[in-house]
Formats: C-alpha cells, structure tokens, sequence
C-alpha cells in the first residue's frame, strides 16, 4: 500500500499557559526544535513572576511564516489571549515579525533569545538544511544520544533540563526531522528587515557568549543600526544558542526585568 504523504492530515498547534492571568503575560515560540520541552527550567524561573504561556508546533511541511503567525494568534484569540510580549527563541525569531506585521495581536514588547531579523550567514542555514535532509534519521538519533549523554555532566544540577532533554529525543520522529529541514528553509528564504526597521514594539535581545548557531556579532550591530525600536541587548557570558536553557535563571531575571521594569537579581 502506498504511504500517504507526511503532512497529509490536518495540523494544529499547541498552547498552554502558566501563571494568573493578572501577571503581565510572555507567549513563548519554540526554536527549530518547535515545542516546549527544553524549556522547563526556564518555565520554572518565572514562577508567579509572569503568566508564561507555551506554544508547540505541529511538525509541518507545508505552512508558511505567516501560517505559523495566524495559527498562534488564533491559539491565543481561543485563550482569550489578546495582548502581551513575544519571546522568540531562535527559529521563532522569523515568526514574531509577521505577527508584529499583522497586527491582530496586541505586541507589547519583543524579546529575541538567540534570535535574528535576517540571519546574518545564510550560506550556513542553507547548508544545515541540506544536511537535515540528507542524514539518515538512525544518524540523527545517535548524535542527539551522543548530546543527552555530554549533557549528563553539563546540566548535573539540573534534573529540569535533563528530563526535558531525554523526553525530546525519546519522542523524536523522521516527521521532527523533515519538519526542522522544513523551518530551515524557511529561515533562508526569510527578509524581515523592512519590518524590523518600521516597527514601534520595543524590542530587545538576549543570546549566550558561545553561538556558532546565530552569531551575535553581526546580530547586534544590524540592529542596532538598523532598528530604532532596540532597547536592549545582553549577552549571557556563561550560555549558549539555548540561552533559555543553559542560563535560565539569568535569562528569566534580565527578561521579568524587561517587562516589568523589576531590578534584576544578580546570579551571574
């Protein structure tokens, strides 16, 4: 019998919130990896601090940037969700400009961790694309284990993340696969500079000090020429690409202190 297309039924994306509704609210969008389970630690830093709501994307192969913006504003319409700040985590850096651009949600502030307005080399992106499509998934599942097993030591003090870390790659399938190819290409053919330019959301950016992923050289210094509603951008010296992961105590301290103008804590 022959097998029906991957992306052949239809798909809907997925939305939890955290916290009372009368906290200032924060809509966290996933990275390439497109759902919520690496970022339990952080979740758990901003406990009774902001109302954190999650989305988790389905593993398509077909929707646009747009269609990923329509999808959460209706996600968030349905929670009678209308207003609040977006934290746009790497690949997610491409899907908060349409949202802004469109205009049904209420954007008060953005927050990009690890995050860009065009990616600054994408050589680089078209590359990654090519060789998601190309390895073979048993390929990709041990070099994920081969992650999971460095990670141990890593994040030993922190059973949040490694639990996160082992129940990604315990439910990863060749549809993950495809659909993370399928972001990366959107990624390359992306140009979201006109918005970035025009916007008036206050926008701000967090990224760890080691990120051979999107590196934050050229990141910060476009927008800062580029982009007048930057308020902020801080590097994390002791974080990585996952900066919500690796540094969460951090990255929740400076972003509660972006949105509500609380000092931060000092942890480093």
């Amino acid at each position: 019998m022959e097998k029906p297309p991957l992306d052949s039924q239809p798909m809907q994306l997925e939305i939890r919130a955290h916290g009372d509704a009368a906290l200032p609210t924060l809509v966290y969008l996933p990275g390439l990896h497109g759902n919520w389970k690496l970022i339990g630690a952080f979740r758990h830093a901003l406990e009774g601090r902001l109302r954190f709501v999650e989305v988790s994307y389905p593993a398509t192969l077909t929707w646009s940037l747009d269609d990923h913006a329509a999808s959460i504003e209706q996600a968030l319409a349905a929670q009678g969700i209308s207003r609040g700040w977006l934290l746009g985590e790497s690949f997610s850096s491409q899907v908060v400009w349409p949202i802004i651009a469109r205009n049904r949600f209420q954007v008060e502030g953005l927050v990009l961790a690890g995050g860009f307005v065009r990616h600054p080399y994408g050589g680089g992106v078209r590359l990654a694309e090519r060789f998601c499509g190309e390895v073979s998934f048993s390929i990709l599942t041990r070099i994920l284990f081969g992650y999971a097993w460095a990670a141990r030591f890593r994040f030993r003090r922190s059973p949040e993340i490694l639990e996160g870390i082992r129940d990604f790659i315990a439910n990863l399938t060749d549809q993950d696969r495809q659909a993370a190819k399928h972001r990366l290409h959107l990624i390359a053919q992306n140009n979201p500079c006109a918005i970035a330019r025009n916007t008036t959301v206050p926008v701000y950016a967090l990224t760890g000090a080691f990120d051979p992923i999107v590196p934050w050289h050229p990141v910060r210094r476009w927008l800062r020429r580029n982009c007048p509603a930057l308020r902020d951008y801080k590097i994390i010296w002791r974080a990585d690409h996952n900066v919500l992961g690796t540094a969460p105590e951090a990255a929740a301290n400076q972003i509660v202190h972006w949105v509500t103008g609380d000092a931060p804590v000092r942890n480093g």
